[in-house]
This record gives structure tokens, C-alpha cells and sequence, in this order.
């Protein structure tokens, strides 16, 4: 898996910012918690310059059990989308990202 790991995370965090890293953990938690709460009671959580979570209803569908070939029906439920701002999308996927990180 390509990426930073959580305490690689907050080990950054904590170098850039001063805080010890148990301090970070905790707030980055808060802010977990608080995108939980925030997505259940009103369905969007947006944090300013990064992204924003979206609760969205999928709709029943059908599918089909590989083993035995049946038709099966999924009921309907909750779905948890993400959007990222679009200026930092394009940031991103720009191809010489790697040379001219933000």
C-alpha cells in the first residue's frame, strides 16, 4: 500500500507543528469522532481545503452469487462519499506533481 501510514502521520504532524505525538493521536481522533458524529446527525462533514464526507442513500439493486449463479437483492443503504476541492484535485493529478509539490 502506497501512502503515508497513520503514525508516519502523526510523527509529521508532531514535527511540524511542536506537539507531542500523543497530542496529535488525540486531536486527529477528536476529529475523527466529530466527522462521525457530524456525517450521522446532518449527512456532510467538510474540512476547509481538503474534502468533505457525504452520506448518500445507494439504491436495491440485484446481483448475482458467483457460486450457484442466483439473483440475489441487496437492499437499500447508506453510503459514505468523498469529494476532494477541486483546485487541490487538479494539484494532485498533475503530472509533474512530484516535482512541484504544494
Amino acid at each position: 500500500m502506497a501512502g503515508m501510514t497513520k503514525s508516519a502521520l502523526l510523527a509529521a504532524l508532531a514535527e511540524k507543528t511542536g506537539m507531542s505525538k500523543k497530542d496529535v493521536a488525540s486531536f486527529m481522533d477528536a476529529v475523527v469522532d466529530m466527522a462521525y458524529k457530524e456525517v450521522k446527525k446532518s449527512g456532510v462533514f467538510v474540512v476547509p481545503g481538503i474534502g468533505k464526507l457525504v452520506k448518500v442513500n445507494r439504491a436495491a439493486r440485484q446481483g448475482r452469487n458467483p457460486a450457484t449463479g442466483a439473483t440475489i437483492q441487496f437492499r437499500p443503504r447508506p453510503w459514505l462519499n468523498s469529494a476532494s476541492p477541486r483546485p487541490r484535485k487538479k494539484q494532485c493529478s498533475n503530472r509533474d506533481f512530484k516535482k512541484n509539490p504544494p
